[in-house]
């Protein structure tokens, strides 16, 4: 008797096991359209600038432009069911790309950004604590890490294939690709994801609002947008620096957004075990490398091969971090406002947000004022800020 319900418990536990498996692939997938959207215009930067007859630096306004956070929609739909959220969002989603696939003029397609963004903040804030919610504590980022992989996996292979194919049959054909993406996310969400998700209890406005009080969450939303954010002053730029400064045929950029993929996927595989026990001080080590990549990238991207090593290595820190920074947010959420958990994480994307637009702008501002080739090293500073944060945050936790 005792034996039949132990096997009864085992296979009870193996197939809460396998539906919380396919929840996260769900989640990975829909990440992986929302990350391809989001970077894409990258490798599209010159395409789209010499198609619409406007600037480089105007062109990276579609970058961050798309760094939208929304914790003010996220308050308000704070009782809404998570799965019907999701559904909703990708929607959303949907109708963004499509609108950039018909769009005629940059205010459209700035528009068009500006609508897509608006599934961003939500799912990624939504969709952290719903992959958290499904494993064990001590596996929580690496949870986060799995649904993150949709993003990083974006970075690998949707960035490059868009970038190829905005090159063949023009940028407005990668958008009309990604919204087919969306339509495939909708589906997975639609079948992968359990109704009866475990909801976080909901929180009153003015509770939520309590969060922006504490300032050991704000300190690690701050981290977040330089950490994050420091990166893309020089990312933003990465394919007129290959083909300005390096030398390499635009052709090749496709190949070497490829390369920076892979170091992204591996890098942000990595940064999901080794935040699993201390988040914080793995992400005071991991900032202090991306810091020191970024700088060291200033004197090596004229050179190609030593430049293609700096740069695999700016994409292995450049995710690193993500999953430690949201984990973070979530710990500390739970620690001081466990109500709003949701909001904080909400808050943190935005932060994530905030970084790359404060990034990809000060990028441009470098760009037109500076030079392409000092990008890297002012990115390093932004990242130095937030290892600097980093310690202070650990002083105060202890």
């Amino acid at each position: 008797m005792g034996s039949q319900t132990e096997r009864v418990h085992a296979s009870t536990v193996q197939h809460k096991q396998e539906t919380n498996t396919f929840a996260l692939l769900a989640l990975a997938i829909s990440a992986f359209g929302i990350g391809t959207t989001e970077f894409v215009p990258v490798g599209l930067l010159s395409a789209i600038a010499g198609d619409l007859s406007i600037s480089i630096t105007l062109a990276g306004l579609l970058i961050s432009s798309y760094a939208v956070g929304d914790p003010v929609l996220t308050a308000l739909t704070n009782k809404m069911n998570r799965k019907s959220l999701l559904m909703a969002l990708m929607v959303i989603f949907i109708l963004g790309n499509s609108m950039a696939a018909f769009s005629t003029s940059f205010g459209l397609l700035l528009t068009a950004r500006i609508v897509t963004a608006f599934s961003h903040g939500i799912f990624f804030s939504i969709g952290s604590t719903i992959a958290a919610s499904l494993v064990p504590e001590h596996k929580r980022a690496s949870a986060i890490a799995f649904m993150f992989t949709g993003l990083t996996v974006a970075t690998v292979t949707g960035v490059p294939l868009g970038t190829f194919i905005g090159q063949t049959f023009g940028w407005r054909a990668t958008f009309g690709g990604v919204a087919l993406l969306g339509v495939i996310g909708i589906i997975a969400s639609a079948l992968l994801v359990p109704k009866n998700l475990e909801e976080a209890p909901s929180a009153k406005f003015k509770e939520q609002m309590r969060i922006l009080k504490n300032e050991k969450i704000v300190l690690a939303f701050i981290i977040t947008a330089l950490g994050y954010g420091g990166t893309f002053v020089a990312f933003t730029y990465l394919a007129p620096l290959l083909e300005k400064v390096t030398g390499f045929n635009p052709s090749f950029v496709s190949v070497i957004l490829l390369i920076y993929g892979v170091a992204v996927a591996i890098g942000n595989t990595v940064g999901g075990k080794v935040s699993n026990q201390n988040p914080l001080k793995a992400l005071f080590w991991m900032l202090v490398l991306q810091s020191i990549v970024l700088l060291i990238m200033t004197f090596t991207i004229p050179f190609k091969a030593i430049g293609l090593v700096v740069i695999f290595l700016m994409g292995l820190f450049a995710f690193m971090n993500v999953p430690a920074l949201q984990i973070l947010v979530v710990n500390l959420a739970e620690k001081y406002i466990p109500s709003a958990v949701n909001v904080a994480s909400a808050l943190n994307i935005a932060a994530f947000n905030v970084g790359i637009a404060i990034g990809s702008f000060v990028g441009g501002v470098v760009v037109d004022s500076m030079g392409l080739i000092h990008t890297p090293w002012i990115g390093a500073l932004m990242v130095a800020g937030a290892v600097l944060l980093t310690s202070i945050l650990t002083k105060l936790e202890k």
